[in-house]
């Protein structure tokens, strides 16, 4: 019976993938600061700015060009010359939930939308582990048309894990006792 049941699923699944290609890879770093300290830094534009100053091979500039860091902002980011694909990207923040510690930012407009991508968002989330610690999570959730799923091979968590670092490093230096 199990048997029968897997494989309607499977053919389902088949069935559902024609259209496009749902995918997600996420990252995962301890940081020793409490995660209400994280948070200030990752719940706010003070990550873009970060970002931009400390890791130029990642993001070359940001501008704001809507809102103040909560939901409704739209930015501008401009990666390096080198970027495979694209050179800038707009991006919107849809959720930024301060109880939970959970900020989205979806593209709207170029980078991977022009790639072929229907939806590619970044979700940061600050767990908190203990007082003093917490997690820095970063994922990314993509869909892409069937005709342009090769692409999906673009998609990296890798500059996110750069970024998770930068943030880490800075979080303990600054950190006040």
């Amino acid at each position: 019976m199990l048997s029968v049941l897997d494989h309607v699923a499977n053919h389902h699944h088949q069935h559902h993938q024609k259209k496009k290609m749902f995918g997600t890879v996420s990252h995962e770093l301890e940081a020793n600061v409490p995660a209400s300290v994280a948070w200030e830094l990752y719940g706010t534009l003070r990550l873009a700015k970060l970002a931009e100053e400390e890791a130029p091979e990642v993001i070359n500039k940001v501008d704001l060009l809507e809102g103040d860091g909560g939901v409704g902002t739209v930015l501008r980011v401009n990666f390096p010359p080198d970027t495979p694909g694209f050179t800038s990207h707009k991006e919107k923040f849809v959720k930024v939930d301060n109880e939970k510690r959970v900020k989205d930012a979806e593209v709207i407009e170029g980078g991977f939308l022009d790639l072929g991508f229907s939806l590619y968002r970044v979700r940061f989330e600050i767990i908190e582990k203990g007082e003093e610690s917490c997690i820095l999570k970063s994922t990314i959730e993509y869909d892409v048309k069937e005709e342009a799923a090769a692409n999906a091979s673009i998609v990296t968590i890798q500059p996110l894990a750069h970024i998770a670092e930068l943030a880490k490093n800075y979080l303990i230096k600054t950190k006040t006792n």
